[in-house]
C-alpha cells in the first residue's frame, strides 16, 4: 500500500507529439507515465483529478517497447564466458552500452564452456532491474554445453557434454547451481534431455532447442515435455529437408500441446540468415519469431581478432568466424589454411546491434514496422512470460521504452520513466 501511496504522489509525464506501439498498431496518441509505470489517463482524470505534471514532446517519433535481447554474448571487449574476480563490472559495462540500440532488458549468454567458468561466473550475474545505469539483467542464458559435436557451430568440442544417468543432478554439477539462470539451450536428442527439460521447465527456465541435429519427431517430444524456443533457427541444426523437416518444422507442427506456441530466435544481421529464409520463418509463424543479435565481444569494435569464451575470433567487416591459425586470408579467398587445412568459415555469432537487426529483418521481410518492432520486444517477453509488465506499452506496463525516428534509428532510451539515453543532436 504505501509503494502505491508513492507512486500516487509521482510526476506525471505526458510524451506527446508520437505515435506509440500498442495493440499490434502505431496509435497517434498520448503515453502518460507516473511512478516508473504506463498510467492510463482517463483514471488519472476522472478518479484522481490530475492533469500532467509535464508535457514532452516527442516530435513525431515512434514510441516502442524496449528491445529485449535474449541471447548476447559480450561485446564492446566484455565476453561473459570468460571468468574473473569481476565479472559484474564487465556486464554493466556492456548493459550501459546496449542502450543506445534500444535495449532495455538482456538476458548475458554463455557458451560452452569448462565447468569452473560456470561456477565463477554465475554467482557474479544476478537479475538486475534496468535503470540510469544500464539494461536489466533478465537472467542468463546459457548455451551448451549440452549439444550436439556434429552442430556445434564456435562450441569448442572438448567441453560438449552429454547427459549422464542421474541427468538433471548432472546439470547441476555442470552449472553449480541455477539461481540466476532464465534460458538453456540443449539438444533434445541427447538422452535422458526430456528429463531434464521436465525439470528445468518445473523451475520456470525456459529451455530452447539448439546446436542439434534432431528430427522433427524428437523436437516435437521436447516440446511436449516443456521446450518453448528454438536456438537461432537454421543455424547450427540439420537443413529443412521435405521428408523430415526436422527443428525448423515445429512453425508448423500439428502435435505441439493445445495452447502452446513455440518461439524461435532468428539473428536477422545480414550475415547468418538469407533474407529469403527470414521471409520463409515470419510468413509460417510470425507470432513466434524472436529477434536476438547473438552478438559476440568484438561487437562495437572492429576487425581483428577477439575471444568467445574458450576460442579466438577473427572479424572481417560484418562478419565473426572462428579463427583457424594464424593464417591471413585474402577477401574472397577460400578460408581453410594450408599449413594446418583447419577450414575457418565456421560463423561465431554476430557484431550487429539490435536496432540494426530490426531494421534488416523490416527490409529483409518486407513486414510492417509494428511486427519488426514486435518482434524485438513483444515476442520475448512472452516468450519468457513476462508480456504483463515489459514488451508492451499496456496501461501498468514497466515504462520501458525506446523513441524512434521513421527509418527505425534509436533517438531516446528510457527505463521505468527515466531517460537513459539520448542521440546527441536530439539533445537540447
Amino acid at each position: 500500500m504505501r509503494g502505491g501511496q508513492v507512486a500516487a504522489r509521482a510526476p506525471v509525464i505526458q510524451f506527446t507529439n508520437c505515435r506509440i506501439l500498442r495493440g499490434g498498431a502505431l496509435l497517434r496518441e498520448d503515453l502518460w507515465v507516473r511512478g516508473g509505470r504506463i498510467l492510463d489517463p482517463e483514471k488519472l482524470f476522472f478518479e484522481e483529478r490530475r492533469v500532467a505534471d509535464e508535457q514532452r514532446d516527442c516530435g513525431g517519433c515512434i514510441l516502442a517497447p524496449g528491445f529485449i535481447d535474449v541471447q548476447i554474448n559480450g561485446g564492446f571487449g566484455v565476453d561473459f564466458s570468460q571468468a574473473s574476480e569481476d565479472v559484474g563490472s564487465g556486464v554493466a559495462l556492456v548493459a550501459r552500452r546496449i542502450l543506445s540500440h534500444g535495449v532495455t532488458s538482456f538476458c548475458p549468454t554463455l557458451v560452452t564452456s569448462p565447468l569452473e567458468v560456470y561456477h565463477k561466473v554465475l554467482p557474479q550475474i544476478p537479475v538486475k532491474s534496468g535503470g540510469p545505469h544500464g539494461a536489466g539483467v533478465l537472467g542468463v542464458h546459457l548455451e551448451g554445453p549440452f549439444i550436439s559435436r556434429e552442430k556445434r557451430g564456435a562450441h569448442p568440442e572438448a567441453h560438449l557434454r552429454s547427459f549422464e544417468a542421474d541427468a538433471f543432478q548432472d546439470v547441476l554439477a555442470t552449472y553449480g547451481g541455477l539461481d540466476n539462470v532464465r534460458i538453456v539451450t540443449l539438444a533434445p536428442e541427447l538422452g535422458h534431455s526430456h528429463e531434464v527439460i521436465r525439470e528445468l521447465t518445473a523451475l520456470g527456465i525456459c529451455v530452447s532447442l539448439g546446436h542439434s541435429v534432431a528430427d522433427l519427431g524428437t523436437a516435437e517430444e521436447a516440446v511436449q515435455s516443456g521446450a518453448t524456443f528454438i536456438t537461432h533457427l537454421f543455424n547450427a541444426m540439420l537443413p529443412f529437408h521435405h521428408r523430415d523437416p526436422g527443428i525448423v518444422g515445429l512453425l508448423t507442427s500439428d502435435r505441439l500441446p493445445a495452447g502452446r506456441r513455440i518461439f524461435y530466435g532468428m539473428i536477422a544481421d545480414g550475415i547468418h540468415t538469407n533474407p529469403a529464409a527470414l521471409r520463409i520463418a515470419h510468413r509460417a509463424h510470425p507470432k513466434g519469431l524472436v529477434l536476438v543479435t547473438d552478438a559476440v565481444p568484438a561487437l562495437g569494435l572492429g576487425n581483428g581478432r577477439h575471444t568467445l569464451g574458450q576460442q579466438e575470433v577473427e572479424v572481417e567487416g560484418l562478419t565473426a568466424y572462428v579463427a583457424g591459425c594464424l593464417v591471413s586470408f585474402p577477401p574472397l579467398a577460400p578460408r581453410t589454411c594450408p599449413l594446418c587445412s583447419r577450414g575457418t568459415n565456421t560463423l561465431s555469432g554476430s557484431i550487429a546491434p539490435m536496432d540494426a537487426c530490426v531494421r534488416h529483418f523490416l527490409q529483409a521481410t518486407g513486414c510492417s514496422v509494428e511486427s519488426a518492432l514486435e518482434a524485438a520486444s513483444l515476442h520475448p517477453a512472452q516468450l519468457l512470460g513476462l508480456e504483463k509488465c515489459k514488451g508492451t506499452l499496456d496501461f501498468g506496463a514497466d515504462a520501458d521504452f525506446v523513441v524512434l525516428d521513421d527509418s527505425l534509428h534509436v533517438r531516446a532510451t528510457y527505463i521505468s520513466g527515466e531517460l537513459v539515453w539520448q542521440a546527441e543532436e536530439a539533445r537540447p
